[in-house]
């Protein structure tokens, strides 16, 4: 009867986990876009709002910037560089198309000039200085890009140039893009400052910053545009509210209008249907476990970390939350032994695992107990306990 009624347990255990994990696909993929390619993410708790196609290697046109853009801010942070600092400008740097700050062939440039130029005006010129500077050609920081991509943890990102211009195999996901987007948000605080500058004048050329939600987006503070004709209009975004910090990155669109309208739609969906909730406390008491010959009737359950989960209002509403383990738990029990697992189910959300350990030490009841224990257990017998 107690193997029974264990199996019986994991067996519904792995219902629930099935059920729940395929009602959040549906969810998640329930929620449209006209992007082809397409992720939004709470940064704070690093869960993903909504996907599509999101692990696909596209073309990313100038999103790609913000790898040369990490690694610029990496040296700056390393004391390897300064703003001050100044790099040559080469023919080809001059002589290079598309989005361009207007640098000057056999000049030098600085670094703050620099970085303006490719986060305001999306410099391809800027991008290319910057390479040669850093590395002994264009080609050869790429592959310090794509190198350093995979150190990062970026999945489905190849480099061929520092600029995001077409290339056979210059690729990357909107996944990628939009962690290395968290990464510059999370790492380079005082840098990611720069993404909200909406113009600058280099050369005598005033440009302004093409992130359409700098102007029309209450909270939205970066980070980069991309366009060509083959990966069509993209956007890697950042915005707060209330203390939250969503990433949105969406690529494939048809307009300018179009991209301006969609990011601002997900946005506004994203904040207002989804929150943050803290849960627990870094070695909060979640739980009591019934113990078994244990001086001690019961021994306290604690989580380690804290726990803030984002998750939709609705999902919030009949959310379900216990802890499970194999009970009465075996005396003795050291602090700090996982002992139990704590469940976090909702609707729309996949089941959420945590450890939870004792508090305190237990030690064996005395003898007379033991055998007071035994003779109920005799009558009585085991009993399985999943808490509470």
């Amino acid at each position: 009867m107690h193997k029974y009624l264990k199996s019986l347990r994991i067996l519904i255990l792995f219902f629930c986990v099935w059920f729940f994990t395929s009602l959040n696909s549906d969810v998640v993929s329930a929620r449209e876009t006209v992007a082809p390619n397409a992720i939004l993410v709470d940064l704070g708790t690093n869960t993903v709002l909504m996907t599509k196609n999101s692990d696909e290697p596209i073309q990313p046109a100038s999103m790609s910037k913000l790898m040369l853009l990490y690694m610029l801010f990496e040296r700056l942070s390393d004391g390897g560089l300064a703003m001050e600092d100044t790099f040559p400008v080469s023919e080809k740097a001059w002589r290079m198309g598309g989005s361009k700050m207007f640098v000057r062939v056999n000049t030098r440039v600085s670094v703050a000039d620099l970085i303006q130029g490719i986060i305001v005006q999306s410099g391809n010129d800027a991008c290319i200085v910057i390479a040669e500077g850093l590395a002994s050609s264009e080609l050869a920081f790429a592959q310090l890009m794509t190198d350093r991509g995979i150190e990062l943890g970026l999945e489905n990102s190849v480099f061929k140039n520092s600029t995001g211009w077409p290339d056979d195999g210059h690729v990357m996901s909107v996944k990628d893009i939009a962690h290395i987007s968290g990464l510059l948000i999370r790492d380079f605080p005082n840098y990611y400052t720069m993404f909200a500058e909406t113009e600058f004048t280099y050369n005598d050329i005033r440009q302004t910053n093409r992130n359409p939600l700098l102007y029309s987006f209450p909270g939205a503070d970066g980070l980069k545009t991309g366009f060509t004709q083959a990966a069509g209009y993209g956007l890697a975004a950042s915005a707060t509210r209330n203390g939250r910090r969503l990433v949105l990155v969406l690529s494939g669109l048809e307009n300018e209008q179009q991209r301006a309208r969609e990011a601002e739609r997900l946005f506004d969906w994203a904040f207002r249907e989804f929150a943050n909730y803290p849960l627990f406390k870094e070695g909060e008491i979640v739980a009591e476990a019934p113990l078994w010959l244990g001086d001690k009737e019961t021994l306290p359950l604690v989580i380690e970390s804290e726990v803030t989960l984002t998750m939709s209002r609705s999902a919030r509403r009949n959310m379900k939350i216990r802890a499970v383990y194999d009970g009465p738990i075996p005396a003795p029990v050291l602090k700090g032994e996982r002992v139990a697992t704590l469940l976090i189910e909702a609707p729309g959300t996949e089941t959420i695992r945590l450890p939870l350990f004792a508090a305190n030490d237990v030690g064996k009841m005395g003898f007379f107990g033991r055998i007071g224990a035994a003779i109920n257990y005799l009558i009585w017998g085991a009993v399985q306990t999943a808490g509470p």
